[in-house]
């Protein structure tokens, strides 16, 4: 009997083992005690947080055409922008300009300080773009962006012309180029200082991982993990923040090491901003929440 017992404790021992390199918790990115804190429910579906150089965060509430912004050291939130092109993910470039998503008419957007607008690009090789979802900006000011197709009731004789749902590039001139090619790309974010770029197949439920060689070039394409987002950040250790259910945190290895219950049915994104950008800023359908952590965001 001793034996058979002792047998079925190192069994167990080795299934611990075995899980734990599935998937480990860590109980140190949270702040002690710290808990998700609502600060407003007064949206119908919010999107598209992005810090400014100050850690004030800017997000959208897209059905309504809106952009807001939260004022970490108020915790009060204004209305940014009216007729935002019905902007969804948003991204600040290197001179401080908000660029956006605009998914109205296919459009990308770069909106200055004062809440004026230009068109940057509405297509590829002269064809209309499904409608950019998600964006991120390196630091020669070019734009990576995912453009999946969700059809949008507010269209106005939409006619599919890229049959494709691609990862492009547009760099600082102007020039859009080609990147990769996903079931629905959607999330996505990159650091300078990992020289990392991760995109999102929500609808293949896969995230994938590229090194960044500079100038829009992508090599060494690899799964990260298997499970798709609809918004995504980095944090300072180079963990990697998913959305959906709630929000999951990977280290940089593809190992889930933490989970952050929403209590929404839907996260659709997530960043980091207020004071030494450690507070998580998290858009969850009708409302916008934060949490204090002891990480914070990474360029």
């Amino acid at each position: 009997m001793f034996k058979k017992i002792t047998a079925l404790f190192f069994a167990f021992l080795l299934i611990v083992n075995c899980s734990s390199k599935k998937s480990i918790i860590s109980n140190d990115l949270v702040q002690k005690n710290a808990e998700i804190e609502l600060i407003s429910s007064q949206f119908s579906f919010t999107e598209g947080p992005a810090s400014d150089a100050f850690g004030n965060v800017y997000f959208t509430d897209q059905p309504n055409d809106k952009i807001y912004v939260w004022n970490w050291k108020t915790n009060q939130i204004e209305e940014f922008l009216d007729k935002t092109g019905r902007a969804n993910g948003t991204f600040f470039d290197q001179k401080g300009n908000l660029l956006t998503c605009s998914d109205e008419n296919g459009e990308i957007w770069k909106i200055n300080e004062d809440g004026v607008a230009e068109v940057l690009t509405t297509s590829f090789e002269g064809k209309r773009l499904n409608g950019p979802n998600d964006l991120w900006v390196d630091e020669n000011n070019g734009i990576y962006f995912t453009d999946p197709l969700y059809v949008r009731d507010y269209w106005k004789n939409f006619k599919q012309e890229i049959p494709e749902k691609n990862l492009y590039y547009r760099n600082s001139d102007g020039k859009i180029t080609k990147l990769d090619t996903f079931t629905q790309p959607n999330g996505i974010v990159g650091s300078q200082k990992l020289k990392k770029l991760y995109v999102s197949d929500i609808d293949a439920h896969k995230t994938y991982v590229y090194d960044i060689q500079g100038d829009g070039k992508l090599t060494n394409k690899k799964l990260f993990c298997n499970l798709g987002s609809d918004g995504m950040t980095l944090d300072n250790r180079g963990n990697l923040y998913l959305t959906g259910k709630g929000v999951t945190v990977f280290n940089k290895n593809g190992v889930q090491i933490h989970h952050i219950s929403v209590p929404e049915n839907w996260t659709a994104n997530v960043t980091f901003g207020g004071e030494n950008f450690s507070t998580l800023f998290i858009t969850a359908s009708k409302s916008v929440y934060t949490l204090k952590m002891n990480v914070s965001g990474i360029k």
